[in-house]
């Protein structure tokens, strides 16, 4: 690659963070970072931009559930009340460890199908139930437990019964179930921010907005996880823009330009309309009661149905725990839901950009959080810059870290998702392509590349290039979690490369 020089006016710290070319590793330490960037840039972390509870972050309602019946194998006379004594109190073990992640009801015993149907009506609100058998042949019971569509965790300990043989047939086929198979209760505890996801997701409600032509269907990811959906229109966006103060989106924007390591091209009055677009928006959720909102929004402002991008906007939703997706993008929107909720870690939509004489993937897009590594750690640098694709209002070039393990996923409808890992390099600095451009290498970007969306790929037709191309990366490695969540919640996990 050819070399790079900061620009005229960029700060020896932030041509640090270029690295001087234009690809850029972004590897200062604690204290550097500290040092180098603009104390203004942490005021915001104290200025009111947390998420709001709402009822998406409740605890997970787990409702336990033993399956019994007369002892045979593993002993005639095992005392069953001995057995359900022992897992109480290691379960009241787990919940005083997650007070705010779980809340355990239920506790009962069923003997038969007739019971154990009785017991989900009783349970309904529960959004997993935890299930325990404590004989062999409980797998009539299991199967009213699989029939009902109820996310289900089958913990069987050993010497318990025979039927977790049942329940592997059950995963196998798709089922809403996970088992465990251990003497181990800790083994419990990477299921916990997996049944908050669950809970997450139920009660989460994600705002669309697009031309009614272009909206897309939703009833199966309701159907699939329980999530609501609204529909405003861009003139419901334009009223709460309007309806915005001016005067805390000047005060918002100043501090926004204080915190960049520059601004390059708009304008201070093009950076105050993104920062009172946000205000609206923020208000658009409150009064929804929603937590996530996509937008058609290079049509919307091209359109003139915009008065400024949201990228602004969505960067301080990701940043805070909330879902600012762009270009209406559902299936990505629910990616960020089911990822970030277990995770902690936003998620980045990306266009990749493929260079396989380095094995490197390129993942691009004008719209990113800047506390990529967790929405409780200390942002990344950004500058100011205009929208690439038609160099009009304000986005972000966020400066990422580099040296971490991600993982780039998407739902491909709700009962699919892709999933592949690879490696944060740094930065890229040029100008093609979108604003924040993080580098990864990934194990064979060529196998990759040819076997791209292959999951999409079950008919004659086309599917559109928005889909075919859009993936969300996430700091960390998150695969092992979500092949979990896919068998709890009934969707297929497709590695992709």
């Amino acid at each position: 690659m050819t070399a790079w020089a900061a620009p005229t006016g960029l700060s020896g710290a932030a041509a640090l963070y270029h690295g001087g070319m234009r690809t850029c590793p972004f590897t200062l330490d604690r204290r550097r970072f500290l040092q180098l960037v603009p104390a203004a840039f942490f005021a915001r972390l104290a200025s009111g931009l947390e998420a709001p509870p709402g009822p998406w972050d409740g605890p997970a309602v787990v409702a336990k559930l033993y399956l019994g019946g007369r002892p045979g194998w593993p002993r005639p006379d095992a005392n069953l009340d001995e057995d359900i004594r022992e897992i109480e109190a290691r379960l009241a073990e787990l919940q005083r460890r997650y007070p705010a992640q779980i809340r355990f009801t239920g506790g009962e015993m069923v003997r038969n199908p007739q019971e154990t149907q009785a017991w989900l009506e009783r349970n309904a609100d529960a959004d997993v139930v935890l299930a325990f058998n404590l004989v062999t042949i409980i797998h009539p019971m299991l199967r009213v437990l699989v029939e009902s569509g109820k996310p289900t965790l089958l913990f069987a300990r050993p010497y318990a019964g025979h039927d977790w043989t049942h329940a592997a047939i059950y995963i196998q086929r798709g089922a809403k179930l996970e088992m465990i198979a251990s003497s181990n209760f800790a083994d419990l505890d990477p299921y916990v921010p997996l049944f908050r996801t669950l809970h997450h997701l139920r009660n989460s409600k994600v705002l669309l907005v697009s031309p009614p032509a272009a909206r897309p269907s939703t009833e199966g990811f309701t159907q699939q996880f329980g999530t609501r959906f609204g529909f405003p229109a861009y003139a419901d966006l334009k009223a709460a823009y309007e309806a915005a103060p001016a005067e805390e989106a000047t005060r918002l924007a100043r501090e926004f330009i204080r915190a960049a390591v520059r601004v390059v091209e708009p304008s201070e009055e093009e950076i105050v309309r993104s920062l009172r677009l946000y205000l609206g928006l923020r208000e658009v959720l409150r009064r929804e009661q929603a937590n996530a909102i996509a937008i058609d929004c290079l049509g919307g402002f091209g359109r003139g149905d915009l008065p400024a991008y949201p990228c602004i906007a969505f960067s301080k939703f990701n940043d805070a725990g909330l879902y600012g997706v762009c270009e209406n993008d559902l299936d990505s929107t629910m990616t960020q839901l089911l990822v970030t909720s277990f995770s902690g870690k936003p998620g980045f939509v990306t266009d990749p950009v493929f260079d396989t004489s380095r094995n490197e993937v390129i993942h691009a897009h004008c719209v990113s959080a800047t506390r990529l590594r967790g929405i409780h750690a200390e942002p990344s640098p950004y500058l100011v810059r205009s929208h690439l694709e038609d160099h009009k209002g304000a986005s972000m070039q966020v400066l990422a870290p580099a040296g971490d393990r991600v993982t780039v996923a998407r739902f491909a409808g709700p009962k699919k998702f892709l999933v592949s890992t690879g490696e944060a390099l740094g930065n890229v600095d040029d100008e093609r392509g979108c604003r924040t451009k993080i580098r990864t290498r990934v194990a064979d970007a060529r196998k990759l590349l040819l076997s791209w969306s292959a999951a999409l790929n079950t008919g004659s037709g086309m599917p559109g290039t928005r889909d075919l191309l859009h993936r969300v990366l996430f700091y960390g490695d998150h695969v092992e979690a979500i092949e979990r969540l896919g068998r709890l919640a009934g969707f297929q996990v497709v590695h992709e490369g």
